[in-house]
């Protein structure tokens, strides 16, 4: 699975799930807390810059919303590229 940690900026994805590596109640919370944002399944986002070094955080555009997330944040949402 594509995670979008991992994604190509400026190209189009779709949400396809958010997921915890963990049960915790802290990713719970980080899932809860995207969710609110968002972060939903079937949303379209972008990864519009990573920033240096380490490209952390990086700035993603969800809906019409712009958000900088964190690499664990972005790792924890799975993304289908989307073509045309």
């Amino acid at each position: 699975m594509l995670t979008l940690d991992h994604a190509i900026a400026n190209q189009k994805y779709r949400i396809s799930q958010l997921h915890c590596e963990q049960s915790t109640h802290s990713d719970q919370e980080r899932m809860r807390q995207l969710f609110e944002l968002g972060f939903i399944k079937g949303e379209s986002v972008m990864l519009l810059r990573r920033t240096m070094p380490g490209s952390d955080p990086m700035v993603v555009r969800v809906g019409s919303s712009t958000f900088a997330l964190r690499r664990a944040e972005a790792r924890t949402i799975g993304v289908e590229m989307v073509t045309s």
